[in-house]
């Protein structure tokens, strides 16, 4: 039975050979960007939101990954909220998802792409 998702190989010895799927690497920097103060949300495409509001979590919402050799390229996309600094917010997103996804799964992210979406204005409007 093939697994029709995309992995790549982190490891590989006499024992065996260590791969990990690009929907793994997406969810750690999902995670990891989820945990900066002034991120609101992640962005996502229309299948995403739907999916969503079917009751199924989609913890890569939001993240693109593309793995060449051992460099990962990540774009993410993500709501911020009102009255945080677009440019401090994003360079903590960046370092975030770079340090949790070099520690996790030792490959070298070579860019993170910040892609603000929206900018939530919370309930009090």
């Amino acid at each position: 039975m093939a697994d029709s998702r995309k992995t790549f190989k982190i490891k590989s010895d006499e024992v065996g050979d260590v791969r990990i799927a690009d929907e793994v690497v997406a969810i750690i920097a999902g995670l990891a960007a989820t945990e900066v103060d002034g991120v609101s949300s992640m962005a996502g495409n229309i299948t995403n939101e739907i999916v969503s509001r079917l009751g199924m979590k989609n913890l890569s919402k939001g993240i693109m990954v593309e793995v060449l050799e051992n460099d990962v390229k990540v774009d993410v996309a993500l709501n911020i909220a009102y009255g945080y600094s677009v440019p401090e917010v994003s360079v903590k997103v960046q370092d975030r998802v770079t340090t949790a996804i070099e520690n996790m799964t030792g490959l070298n992210v070579a860019v993170v792409n910040v892609r603000i979406a929206s900018v939530d204005m919370g309930s009090d409007n």
